[in-house]
């Protein structure tokens, strides 16, 4: 079975950093697209960033120059380092998985997903 685990989430000030890491388990992890979307409170799914096979690095505007997406094929995690984290970045985050090729940001094109973990950033 596939797991994916988050964790690092928290409280943080405006203007602070908070780092979440992506555990991933039951899947050949290096041959998996990689990606984190958020979900605010009364608002829909929001891509935020994703990582290729070979370690290409996508982002949706908001988070450019913020947050930066990595990954450790030989630890089967991926991270997201967030800086200058701003109260409108509240949300639960997610990590998820696809197994093959990606050429956009949809949601749609994750088979697996993690529970989520909660951050809250304060103004």
């Amino acid at each position: 079975q596939v797991q994916l685990v988050e964790s690092g989430g928290g409280l943080v000030q405006a203007g602070g950093s908070l780092r979440l890491s992506c555990a991933a388990s039951g899947l050949i992890f290096r041959n998996h697209h990689m990606g984190w979307f958020r979900q605010a409170p009364g608002k829909e799914r929001e891509f935020l960033a994703r990582i290729s096979r070979n370690g290409v690095r996508y982002y949706v505007d908001s988070v450019k120059g913020r947050f930066t997406i990595s990954r450790d094929n030989a630890k089967n995690a991926m991270d997201l380092q967030m800086n200058s984290l701003k109260a409108e970045d509240t949300a639960v985050y997610y990590c998820a998985a696809s197994a093959r090729v990606l050429d956009s940001n949809s949601w749609l094109n994750f088979d697996y997903w993690g529970q989520g973990t909660q951050v809250f950033v304060s103004s």
